[in-house]
Order: structure tokens, then C-alpha cells, then sequence
């Protein structure tokens, strides 16, 4: 048992880092906190726009917002990643802490962490490969990361509350450091990242009071090359290699102390807002025109693909490259008994209008283009019902979970929503829903069913 504890001991000391504290864990925390409920509520909008409660209706205004909302989603998820490694780097000395359970708060707060960080992983790397479209795994994945979301926002919540003291304490930086930059260790809110002192008879010296890390443990010889001067630039004196002026004397071993752990933290802070940024502005692009030019590893390209539009999933995909350019292909559209269909001379021969709406798929890829074609309250009405009515939008795919479409009132009753038939100034494209597709605004991509076979009215 000794052996254990002396290993642990061990271990800690090994991990102490001037980072490594608990102010350092309250600012990632915060800032995962934040990013984590602006992915719960985003994500939350786009599963009851798939999937609404019979109560729910949604703003067809502003015609983006699903652009801006899962586009949010997508760019808030890849920024946690770097976020939420950073934080498992911050709190690593807690994962070796003696005695491992001190109990029955610490052990909710221990069980509260393990099943929100391992719900965390699981949740932000299966929606990055979501993204992509690849999914190895036998689960469904739109049903498990919905599910997932409610466990990590309960988890998080219970988290809070058993760190909430600590949490309070270390808040804000001022109360957080002493004048020397030291991290200020306050025994009352028992903090796990707080160096444990050595025990005589371990041949080392004690850790400083307040120094966030270990003192010294014996004089090392000097490392030289680039290594040594770099240690002897941050151990050095503010004022120069010479020492402040007037007499000479080297810096009080508190302000060095002070200057390494601000450098250390400064360093490390850096370089986490370093890789949040990196990974945000190579893969915003994708939804937005600003970040297009620095688009690196997002999966769809502004721009790319039939009529300048990416492509989610193919005709050869959907297995309707036969069915969808048979010549006698027709929209059934009924309503009460009333039945009527429309080849796409008929639909040509209607009112046609113009209209500018995104392409806004739930992989965070977005796209704006010109749409024609022809009303769907003038189809709605020309079969005897009001605007204003339910709708079941059916493809001619034969398999696939999107395969049946509903759409409430508020979208069948809005002027830009259309049967399409042309995109970008020309006819549909097979892989863009030819012979004739559903556009509708703020509505996710998955929604604006491509192949139409029929729309029928169902209150």
C-alpha cells in the first residue's frame, strides 16, 4: 500500500505544471461549458425541425437560419475538441490523487466527470465523422447523438455543482494570483490540482506554498545549446542579463517563480487559442462566404458540383437514375379525394417565380442559389384545399429514412416555397432533385426532398 501511495505521490509530482491548477481548469471549463449548451440548443433546433412535436411551429424567417444555426452547431463542435483535450490536460494531476475517493460528494463528482467526458468524446468525434458521412458503427447515429446530448448536459450540470465552491473561488484571475504571478493555493475549497507536499524521508524538497509547482528537488548541472539558454532566459531577471539596475542582485525567488508560471500559462493558453482557431477557420468555410478562401479540411466545397452546388447524396445513391428521367414521370398532388397530377410541361405551364434560398445541410455545409419553379400553396389550392395545410412529401426513392417528408402549414403557406425545377438558371441536375425537388426556407437540406413523386395534404 505504501508502494501505491509512494507511486501516486510519484505521479503527481511528475505532472505539476505551472497550467495545471485550478484556475487553469475553471477558465477551460467555462469556455466548454459555453461551447457545449451552444451545441445543445442548436442541435436541439435542427431534431425538432426533423422531428417536431405535434404542438410545434417554426419561423420561415430569416430564410437562413438554419444556415446560421447548423452552421454554428458544426463550427461550435470542431472548436470543442482542441477545448476539451486541453481541459483533460489541465486536470490530469486529479486522475492520481491519494487517497482516489474521499466520499459521497467526491464520488458523484468523479462518476459526474467520467460519464461527461466519455459521453464528450464519443459525442464530438462521431459528429466530426458524421460530417463526413462515414459511419462505422452499428448505432443509428441521429438518435444516439441526440441522446447523448441530454447525458452530457446532465452530467455537466452535476459536475458544476459539485465544483461549484472551487468554481466560485477561482473565477476571476485577481483572486486567482498573487502580486508575483503564483498561483494562490486555498486549502478550504480542496482543490485537486494542488501539488501534494513531499513527505520527509522521500529525499526531496517540499513544494513552495503558492507556487502551483515543485521547488527544485537538488542543484542540476547547467543545460547547454539552444535548450539551456532558453531555461536561462526565463529564469533570468526582468531587468536584463545583468541583473536590475543598481546593485546587482539577482531577483527574489518568488518573481521568478511568478515570471515562469505567467510565461508557462501565457504559452500554453497561446497555443489552446491557437488550435481553436486553426481548426474554426479551416472548416467555417463551408458555411460561410467569408471563411471560403481558407476552407482546408471541411468536406463539401462552396462552389463544387452540378450547377455549383455540392452534393449530399446521388441519384446513383438514392437508386432513382431510371425512375427519375422516365418520360412519363408525373407529381401526384391530392387533397380530400381530389387527385391531380402534373407532368413537368404542366408544372412549366404554371406560374413560375424566382427565388434565393440555401442548400443547409445538417453537416454544417450551406449554399446559396437561385431556385424556379412553381408555388406549393398554388399546387395546394389547385387541388381544393387552403395554403395553410399539413403536408406528407414522398420521393421516388424506395429506401432511406427521408424518403417520406411531413411539412407544416407555416412552410406550405410561404411564398418561396416551391416545387423546383430549375437551379442556377438551368434544369435541375439528376443529383439536385431532377425532375423536380421541395425548397423551402430555414428548413436543414434533408428536408427539401429531391426526386418528388408526390404531395398530399393531410390536414
Amino acid at each position: 500500500m505504501n508502494a501505491v501511495r509512494r507511486l501516486l505521490r510519484d505521479l503527481r509530482r511528475g505532472l505539476a505544471s505551472p497550467n495545471r491548477n485550478a484556475r487553469s481548469a475553471v477558465v477551460l471549463g467555462r469556455l466548454l461549458g459555453i461551447a457545449f449548451l451552444v451545441c445543445f440548443a442548436t442541435g436541439l433546433w435542427s431534431h425538432f425541425l426533423q422531428d417536431p412535436l405535434p404542438w410545434m411551429t417554426f419561423p420561415t424567417r430569416p430564410a437562413r437560419l438554419y444556415q446560421f444555426t447548423q452552421g454554428l452547431h458544426i463550427t461550435t463542435g470542431i472548436a470543442i475538441i482542441p477545448l476539451l483535450f486541453a481541459k483533460l490536460n489541465t486536470v490530469m494531476p486529479a486522475l492520481v490523487q491519494d487517497p482516489p475517493l474521499r466520499g459521497p460528494l467526491h464520488l458523484l463528482e468523479r462518476a459526474s466527470i467520467t460519464v461527461f467526458v466519455s459521453a464528450a468524446v464519443v459525442q464530438v468525434l462521431t459528429g466530426l465523422v458524421n460530417t463526413y458521412q462515414w459511419y462505422p458503427w452499428p448505432f443509428s447515429f441521429r438518435q444516439t447523438h441526440y441522446a447523448l446530448s441530454y447525458v452530457l448536459i446532465g452530467s455537466l450540470a452535476i459536475h458544476i455543482g459539485a465544483k461549484l465552491p472551487l468554481i466560485v473561488r477561482y473565477w476571476r484571475a485577481r483572486d486567482s494570483y498573487d502580486a508575483e504571478g503564483r498561483f494562490v493555493v486555498d486549502p478550504a475549497v480542496r482543490s485537486e490540482l494542488v501539488p501534494d507536499p513531499v513527505p520527509a524521508g522521500d529525499g526531496a524538497a517540499p513544494a513552495r506554498a503558492g507556487s502551483g509547482r515543485e521547488a527544485r528537488q537538488s542543484p542540476a548541472a547547467p543545460t547547454r545549446g539552444v535548450t539551456g539558454r532558453l531555461l536561462r532566459w526565463i529564469d533570468a531577471d526582468p531587468g536584463g542579463p545583468r541583473g536590475r539596475a543598481g546593485d546587482g542582485d539577482q531577483p527574489p525567488a518568488a518573481s521568478q517563480d511568478g515570471r515562469r508560471q505567467r510565461l508557462a500559462r501565457r504559452g500554453f493558453f497561446t497555443a489552446v487559442g491557437g488550435a481553436v482557431a486553426a481548426v474554426v477557420v479551416l472548416t467555417v468555410g463551408q458555411s460561410s462566404r467569408l471563411g471560403e478562401p481558407f476552407t482546408l479540411f471541411a468536406p463539401r466545397q462552396r462552389g463544387l458540383g452540378p450547377a455549383g452546388l455540392p452534393v449530399n447524396r446521388t441519384a446513383h445513391a438514392a437508386g432513382v437514375t431510371e425512375t427519375a428521367r422516365a418520360g412519363d414521370w408525373g407529381l401526384t398532388v391530392s387533397a380530400n379525394g381530389v387527385r391531380k397530377r402534373f407532368s413537368r410541361a404542366d408544372l412549366r405551364a404554371m406560374d413560375l417565380v424566382t427565388v434565393e434560398l440555401p442548400i443547409a445541410c445538417v453537416e454544417g455545409w450551406s449554399q446559396m442559389a437561385t431556385w424556379r419553379g412553381v408555388r406549393i400553396r398554388d399546387l395546394v389550392r389547385a387541388v381544393g384545399a387552403p395554403a395553410a395545410s399539413t403536408l406528407r412529401v414522398t420521393s421516388l426513392e424506395r429506401h432511406g429514412g427521408y424518403r417520406v417528408m411531413e411539412m407544416g402549414a407555416e412552410y406550405a403557406a410561404d411564398p418561396t416555397t416551391l416545387v423546383a425545377l430549375e437551379v442556377n438558371g438551368a434544369d435541375l441536375p439528376l443529383d439536385h432533385g431532377y425532375p423536380a425537388r421541395i425548397i423551402a426556407p430555414g428548413r436543414p437540406g434533408v428536408l427539401q426532398t429531391k426526386w418528388l413523386s408526390s404531395i398530399e395534404v393531410t390536414s
